[in-house]
């Protein structure tokens, strides 16, 4: 399994979901996480597009692998924390939150200064236990 960190900042520009699944995936790969990176892609694309949305600032994504576990970060200047919407209240939009809780591993959300951080963790490997929830 792979390790390493990346943190990467984007202006809040539509461009910006695109340019994070990108990241997303070249860095899995050469991180050797090819297992994650349809999963990762989907999620951070949802959680940046949630800071689009909601932030209208730049934001921030932080990728971390060790120890079994691949951890995403979204950071923005909105300090409100994310809803999961139940699947009666979706329609067009709303999903992302709803994604992130059916398929992350753990996700959570913490205060950063006036702003927030909304994480999620997917498992690494193979062995049961080993990064899962």
């Amino acid at each position: 399994m792979g390790a390493g960190h990346l943190s990467v900042e984007y202006d809040p520009r539509p461009t910006a979901a695109a340019q994070a699944r990108a990241q997303v995936r070249r860095q899995l790969e050469g991180w050797g996480l090819l297992d994650q990176t349809d999963t990762a892609e989907l999620l951070v694309s949802e959680l940046v597009t949630n800071a689009l949305v909601h932030a209208e600032s730049r934001l921030k994504l932080t990728l971390s692998a060790s120890h079994g576990v691949l951890r995403c970060e979204v950071s923005d200047t909105d300090g409100r924390p994310p809803r999961v919407r139940r699947a009666t209240e979706i329609s067009e939009s709303g999903r992302g939150m709803f994604l992130v809780d059916a398929l992350a591993g753990r996700w959570g959300c913490h205060q950063d200064g006036p702003g927030k951080t909304v994480w999620f963790e997917l498992g690494t490997c193979e062995v049961a236990g080993c990064g899962g929830r």
